[in-house]
């Protein structure tokens, strides 16, 4: 019993960085905007709010954690939609390719985050010596006595706030998609740009603010893996861009749907880390079950092409730039 709950707070620990990643790449492709720059994105957030929280407790006499936690997420959240800005520009106003912009914004939101990310060891005296506790703290600060109610509050309890920010954002996102009219136009843009530009749409309007909302989404994910996965420190090592691109996977995995993320991405987080709670595996057999996440989006899109559900596919004229005098 111990060691499913302990798989399912991996789960859920885990599933919470892609599912920031997903949600916000979703809004962004509900617009016909195709973002490969997600991994990018999750880590411009990642960074900024690492930065954020390091200057905020190096220059504050006595810090006040509610405090350094507005700044760290406001801060991840702004350079995120920066992120997502830039991607924006290129590809709607100037028409650039969006696979390969999407790519690109990929290796320099990981060049910039590991150049600034270097620059902060140093600063605090060595690799794994950046000190920002009492921002890391608040972040994984659970629910005083709920964490403590058995394994019901192991598994339900047991995160910080950001782990039911994520699925609260999965179902604000949903409701607008599907609920608004706001949402309805988004979609419609998606779509057909052409027939909503007819129609009055300001289709360049709706795809800016959903590509950089949805990249602010997304960087979430990669302030929550430096705040809470990691506990406040600095990585090298390419996991963040690991989770973006399973973030991307789980795009399509939840067919485009908000909600279907949230237990997707504990699925993921699940198949993961199934391994390490198989006794008697190989190194290489480790690595086969971390393959298992990327079969299940294959299974999905396998499923998905052979049923032919116009629900479960992809926004019409997702990744194709719009010509508005070709309308």
């Amino acid at each position: 019993m111990t060691q499913i709950i302990s798989l399912i707070q991996a789960a859920v620990v885990f599933g919470t960085v892609i599912m920031f990643g997903a949600v916000g790449e979703i809004l962004a492709e509900k617009s016909g905007n195709l973002n490969l720059g997600v991994p990018g994105i999750m880590y411009l957030g990642g960074i900024a709010g690492l930065i954020a929280a390091f200057l905020y407790e190096g220059n504050t006499a006595n810090p006040i954690p509610f405090v350094s936690l507005l700044i760290t997420v406001v801060a991840a959240f702004v350079v995120a939609m920066l992120g997502g800005l830039i991607y924006a520009v290129l590809t709607i106003t100037l028409r650039a390719n969006q696979n390969v912009t999407g790519l690109t914004l990929t290796i320099f939101g990981g060049g910039f985050a590991n150049l600034f990310g270097g620059t902060l060891n140093k600063m605090a005296g060595g690799v794994g010596q950046i000190s920002v506790s009492l921002t890391s703290a608040a972040f994984r600060a659970t629910i005083p006595g709920l964490s403590d109610l058995g394994a019901i509050g192991k598994i339900f309890f047991s995160y910080g706030f950001m782990a039911y920010l994520a699925v609260f954002l999965a179902f604000l996102v949903s409701w607008f998609i599907n609920k608004t009219s706001v949402g309805l136009n988004l979609r419609s843009v998606g779509e057909n740009p052409a027939t909503a530009d007819a129609a009055g749409i300001n289709v360049t309007r709706y795809k800016y603010l959903a590509t950089c909302v949805g990249a602010g989404i997304s960087g979430l994910g990669g302030l929550y893996y430096t705040m809470d996965y990691i506990k406040g420190t600095w990585s090298t090592d390419g996991s963040i861009e690991k989770l973006g691109w399973l973030a991307v996977a789980l795009v399509i995995f939840a067919t485009w749907k908000p909600r279907r993320a949230i237990w997707g991405s504990y699925l993921f987080g699940a198949l993961f880390w199934l391994f390490f709670y198989i006794p008697g595996l190989t190194r290489s057999s480790q690595e086969i079950f971390k393959m298992l996440p990327y079969l299940a989006t294959l299974f999905v899109l396998i499923l998905g092409a052979l049923r032919k559900k116009r629900e479960d596919q992809p926004p019409h004229s997702l990744g194709i730039a719009y010509f508005r005098e070709e309308r």
